[in-house]
């Protein structure tokens, strides 16, 4: 086989719209991305969307915005990747690294709780994978104990958390439209929020503090003068990625229905495979996984290979696969924030593969990566015997 870990669904529609906007002559923040936030907005049923260039940009604005700072505690899984740890330890804060649930390796109230102190300022979920995290729970959790709860939504474009977005009942959520993500602009996030002082202060930082962006200054009726009311940060999105954002978001849905119909076909045909065990949780009635990933675990006794042994063997057969994630607390730089709470993330991290899954994949790329496992463990097997 030659099939990647990822490709990006890009269509004939996608390069007319980034030439469109090419064509217009407005490279930098403009009127595409001010489209691109409305429909965003619009599309995810929360008032206010502020694109920024990645989903980092948006986590570290958002916990500024919510008055984290110097000392001050935020809790986060370790198993996701190091850019919410990274952006409050730039902020002064300290990063508390909470443990996932073994089923779905997502955070829960059960998994956070023994964490809190009274130096908790907020909280910050992630929707591992696409799956909805169940939001409600932690955020009346939070509330009763004053702290805020800032959705890491990378992952969860497409996500349907009891029938809504991410962002929607916490304070706000960051998205990321990296390549490998189901919405993707290259590089890009964006910051939802039905708060409007929240926005109000995301959107002035985003762009150095200013009050105004340059498609108000330069463009016909701007005015040159502006004022930097705060200390800010270059995390503007270009028109031209946001012109690639409106594409894909129109259809999301679509890619959406191919990536559960992928999903399906993996659960079945790996059922039955021995030492393979799907992170597929329980979802309720109005819950939707965007299936960004699809990861497996490694049961190395029953399937009679190593983890790591397993993908060398698969991306020798032409088959991408990564690895979400390394845990933040065993790098080098985060070694200090390592505590005896992480039991699931330290087993679980060591056992897990993501496998191809998106759009473009076909029925024979599923099964062909089925087929592929299935062969490889029976060598293994084998190889025991022998």
């Amino acid at each position: 086989m030659n099939l990647p870990y990822c490709r990006p669904s890009i269509d004939s529609n996608d390069v007319a719209g980034v030439v469109n906007a090419l064509e217009h002559h407005w490279l930098t923040t403009g009127p595409k991305v001010r489209e691109f936030e409305d429909a965003f907005a619009a599309k995810s049923g929360v008032k206010y969307a502020i694109a920024v260039n990645s989903c980092t940009a948006a986590l570290h604005l958002g916990i500024v915005a919510m008055g984290v700072g110097p000392g001050d505690e935020v809790i986060m899984p370790s198993l996701s990747f190091v850019a919410a740890a990274e952006s409050t330890r730039q902020i002064g804060a300290i990063p508390v690294f909470c443990d996932v649930e073994p089923d779905s390796l997502s955070t829960s109230v059960e998994t956070i709780a023994p964490h809190v102190t009274k130096r908790t300022k907020l909280i910050i979920p992630m929707h591992y994978g696409g799956n909805p995290v169940n939001i409600a729970p932690i955020v009346a959790f939070a509330k009763e104990r004053n702290i805020r709860v800032f959705e890491d939504a990378a992952h969860a474009a497409g996500t349907l958390d009891d029938g809504v977005w991410a962002g929607a009942v916490s304070d706000a959520a960051a998205y990321s439209f990296y390549a490998t993500k189901n919405l993707a602009t290259g590089e890009g996030g964006m910051f939802l929020t039905n708060e409007e002082h929240l926005m109000e202060r995301v959107r002035v930082m985003s762009l150095h503090g200013m009050d105004r962006d340059a498609w108000k200054r330069y463009s016909a009726g701007g005015n040159w003068r502006y004022d930097v009311k705060r200390v800010g940060y270059k995390y503007n999105m270009p028109d031209i990625a946001a012109a690639l954002g409106l594409s894909q978001l129109a259809k999301l849905d679509a890619m959406q229905t191919r990536r559960n119909e992928i999903a399906a076909r993996y659960i079945a045909g790996l059922k039955d495979l021995p030492g393979i065990q799907p992170i597929v949780p329980e979802l309720r009635a109005n819950d939707r996984h965007a299936w960004c990933m699809f990861v497996i675990a490694v049961d190395e006794n029953t399937a009679g290979i190593q983890r790591d042994a397993l993908i060398d063997a698969l991306n020798a057969n032409g088959i991408g696969t990564s690895v979400h994630y390394i845990p933040s607390h065993l790098f080098s730089a985060y070694t200090d924030y390592a505590n005896d709470k992480l039991a699931t993330t330290d087993a679980m991290w060591k056992k897990i593969i993501s496998l191809p899954l998106y759009p473009s994949m076909s029925n024979d790329d599923v099964d062909g990566v089925v087929e592929t496992l299935e062969q490889l463990l029976m060598q293994a097997k084998r190889s025991e015997v022998a």
